[in-house]
């Protein structure tokens, strides 16, 4: 059975066979993310959602953005999501260290950017499935416009954010600007693998991608 694994590096370097590759201008640079995984039987993806054809305006009236703050857990009600948040770090290769393979309940958040509730484009990551089955994201792609996530932070503040759109891209095709491009509100991108599941092309062939705004 597969298991995702996150990882985040500077372009140019090499990484295993990628099950999500994702690139993207982040607070420190351009960065591309990825998903590996061992040789193996797939679980079933997630289906694909129909999404609106655009994100919500960035130029719409929103929260103003909360004082920067790290974020200890993510809840999604209506997908029973209830996990913690670990602080996810850069290696010295460059490579992001992901959540513990082993934890299916494992999701973390890229510790260097913005944070949750803070004005810009926060970034949670969590896996799809692990080697013992679905993990936290497995459903993540049945969500749609106008649901909550809601992520607890550490100052005991809870930043509430509606779901604008909900789309799979095509890992070789990804729209980094769109996902990490700077935002003049808060917003936040929750990240996982989807899509066909091809061994002989790498693994999963597209990025689900949540798309998000504080309320």
């Amino acid at each position: 059975m597969a298991t995702a694994v996150g990882v985040l590096r500077r372009r140019g370097l090499r990484a295993p066979a990628l099950l999500l590759a994702l690139s993207g201008l982040m607070v420190a640079g351009a960065w591309q993310i990825g998903l590996s995984a061992p040789p193996g039987p797939a679980l079933p993806s997630a289906a694909p959602v129909v999404a609106p054809p655009a994100v919500a305006s960035r130029a719409a009236t929103a929260a103003v953005g909360l004082a920067r703050a790290v974020p200890v857990r993510v809840r999604i009600p209506v997908l029973g999501i209830d996990t913690s948040l670990g602080q996810l770090t850069l290696d010295q290769s460059g490579s992001l260290r992901p959540p513990d393979p082993d934890g299916p309940d494992a999701a973390g958040w890229y510790a260097a950017g913005t944070s949750p509730g803070e004005t810009g484009t926060a970034l949670i990551t969590g896996h799809v499935d692990t080697a013992r089955g679905p993990a936290v994201f497995f459903r993540l792609a049945t969500l749609t416009a106008g649901q909550q996530i809601e992520v607890d932070r550490a100052d005991g503040s809870t930043a509430r954010f509606t779901v604008d759109a909900v789309q799979n891209h095509p890992k070789d095709d990804f729209p980094e600007q769109r996902v990490y491009g700077p935002a003049p509100r808060p917003e936040l991108r929750l990240i996982t693998c989807g899509g066909r599941y091809d061994r002989a092309h790498g693994g999963y062939q597209e990025n689900t991608v949540v798309y998000a705004h504080l309320v």
